[in-house]
């Protein structure tokens, strides 16, 4: 299961890349609650993914978006191999006034647009 999950990670790693994002953050949740309370838990992994240049614009517009990136991505160990979940960045920036920011309203549907496209090309 191990190098069916790393396999996973790799292909998402790979298909964010082809979007413009790289992944600044990686939890292993998994190995994290072995280590810190001794319990199992199937493979689980939370990938940190951001657009510097989408980053940037949101950020510079509104400081407090900061709050809501990276973009989240996991990958779980399911019966079939792996299941990878993303984030919507279009809801995410609904919360408080941000929806309200034009600038962070238009960063959002573009990173929504680019991570569908990154679950699109990992369907196929």
């Amino acid at each position: 299961m191990a190098a069916e999950q790393g396999e996973a990670i790799e292909q998402v790693t790979e298909a964010l890349k082809a979007e413009g994002f790289g992944v600044l953050t990686r939890i292993d949740i998994d190995q994290a609650f072995r280590e810190k309370i001794g319990a199992e838990f199937r493979p689980y992994t939370i990938l940190g993914a951001c657009n510097p240049q989408l980053a940037h614009a949101a950020l510079t517009s509104q400081p407090e978006i900061g709050l809501m990136l990276p973009c989240n991505v996991t990958v779980e160990a399911a019966d079939n191999g792996s299941l990878v979940r993303i984030v919507n960045p279009a809801i995410m920036m609904q919360m408080g006034d941000a929806g309200s920011n034009d600038t962070v309203s238009a960063v959002a549907n573009d990173a929504t647009e680019r991570l569908q496209r990154v679950a699109d090309a990992l369907r196929a």
